[in-house]
């Protein structure tokens, strides 16, 4: 159960990290 929550965890930080470096891209261009 541990591990499926931190999966999770990690998958929803993966997608905000890559959200956060794709508008700093739209913002730069």
């Amino acid at each position: 159960m541990a591990k499926e929550k931190f999966e999770r965890s990690k998958t929803h930080v993966n997608i905000g990290t890559i959200g956060h470096v794709d508008h700093g891209k739209t913002t730069l261009t």
